[in-house]
């Protein structure tokens, strides 16, 4: 293996002078490249991440003018303005290399030229441009740090038995780095589950990356999770870090996982297998170390069996699964949480005292909450701003009628849920897999069910 990190491109059209630098700069680095006509530079520039470029002043025969040499360093600036120049030229241009070095050259080497030189000068121009490239990608994880901290801090809030259950499978999954996919209906907290993981594990203290892969279309999917090198297509303006890189020892978080088409989910999975990725426009495969956290409001396992979704990604993403339980199925905490954004939101809009009577409260009670933790938010928001006195009445809230148990007030959801899978189950024979397909949910997730309802 090579002492010293590092990839040399040397540009000269002279053969001696590339084998001589070949042999003697290939043992001491990690790839050396050798490069006859700098008509082919800037494409090899584009294919791999150069850290120095060893560049001839002059090309054609009887030209010593040193023009070429500088031209091809303006197009390599311009192709990459990070990675070092070091000119090689003669004795006797030296008024040349000075020139160079105000036109972006790092360095000159003189022909002949001593070994020991060379050698440290450029391991100083690598090191230079590797420590460049770890303050660039060291700001990319610092601007995601801001935007993670910049984030309204929530809180898990309630006390029911369901989401009592969720969080002691937190606490627990959270201390090792296997693979979660948390499922359940839209809103009801999902993102924040994964917050939570993240926070109680080991790598609390690397950063947290979440991406929405459902909003991505696929020329975007891959630039955004990859990363891609500049020059890679149109819009690539300059190297960019894809989410895996900038999550490295830390937390990726996917959400709406479910959406991603098959053709995506397959070069996810070769990520997640590999555990490396390659940028948009390079082959150099760049190691990770993510824990990943999935998330998706839809049933997998009927996907997979529609052939929908890959079966192997289903397992590589689920060693443990979360089910988030509806807003319905956790009984009082939908007055605990309503309390919560009440206070929030007085204090928000500077209506201070605010407070809802009983009415008000059996009123959120007999909700369905089709939209869940989210849909309750807006609904007190909105009563906040619209109120005109310091007490929020029934009519104050606004929600769906279709939603309301108006035909029978008395039976509580939990009696309805009791009864609904109680029928299924009827139906099915008893056949736990028939029913929850016919119930849209997952089998574990009616099992869950069934336990929690023969335990109230």
């Amino acid at each position: 293996m090579a002492a010293n990190p590092g990839n040399i491109l040397i540009v000269d059209d002279n053969e001696s002078i590339l084998s001589a630098l070949e042999i003697l700069l290939s043992p001491q680095f990690q790839n050396v490249m050798t490069l006859p006509d700098p008509g082919r530079l800037l494409s090899e520039l584009q294919k791999k991440d150069y850290n120095v470029v060893i560049l001839d002043m002059n090309f054609k025969a009887g030209l010593n003018t040193g023009n070429e040499g500088l031209y091809w360093l303006g197009r390599i600036r311009e192709t990459d303005p990070d990675v070092p120049v070091v000119m090689i030229t003669a004795y006797g241009d030296i008024d040349l290399a000075v020139k160079a070095l105000k036109a972006g050259a790092s360095d000159f080497i003189l022909k002949p030229w001593d070994n020991e030189k060379l050698l440290a000068t450029l391991k100083l121009a690598i090191q230079l441009n590797l420590s460049k490239k770890e303050v660039k990608n060291l700001r990319e994880r610092e601007s995601e740090l801001k935007r993670e901290i910049s984030r309204e801090h929530k809180f898990i809030i309630g006390s029911s038995p369901s989401l009592m259950s969720v969080l002691n499978i937190v606490r627990k999954v959270a201390k090792t780095d296997a693979n979660v996919l948390i499922t359940g209906e839209n809103g009801t907290g999902k993102e924040l589950i994964a917050q939570e993981i993240h926070r109680l594990s080991a790598r609390t203290g690397e950063v947290l990356v979440s991406v929405d892969v459902g909003s991505l279309s696929e020329t975007l999917f891959e630039s955004e999770l990859f990363g891609h090198v500049k020059g890679s297509f149109t819009d690539a303006h300059e190297n960019r870090q894809g989410k895996f890189e900038i999550a490295n020892k830390g937390t990726l978080f996917l959400d709406e996982i479910g959406n991603l088409s098959l053709h995506l989910q397959a070069k996810l999975l070769s990520a997640i297998e590999n555990r490396q990725i390659i940028r948009i426009g390079s082959n150099i495969p760049v190691p990770t170390d993510i824990r990943l956290i999935c998330a998706t409001n839809r049933n997998l396992e009927n996907m997979v069996r529609e052939g929908l979704f890959r079966e192997d990604l289903l397992y590589r993403i689920n060693t443990i699964q979360i089910e988030m339980p509806s807003l319905r199925e956790r009984g009082n905490d939908v007055i605990i949480l309503a309390e919560f954004f009440l206070k929030r939101f007085s204090h928000k809009y500077n209506k201070p005292g605010l407070r809802m009577n009983q009415q008000s409260h059996e009123k959120l009670m007999k909700y369905s909450w089709p939209g869940n933790i989210r849909e309750l938010q807006h609904t007190i928001e909105k009563a906040v701003i619209l109120s005109e006195t310091s007490v929020l009445k029934p009519d104050d809230l606004y929600l769906k009628p279709s939603s309301v148990n108006i035909s029978a007030p008395s039976t509580t959801i939990e009696e309805m849920e009791r009864n609904l899978i109680s029928q299924t189950l009827e139906r099915n024979n008893g056949n736990l897999t028939a029913a929850a397909e016919q119930l849209g949910i997952t089998r574990q997730t009616l099992y869950n069910k069934l336990r929690r309802l023969k335990n109230d």
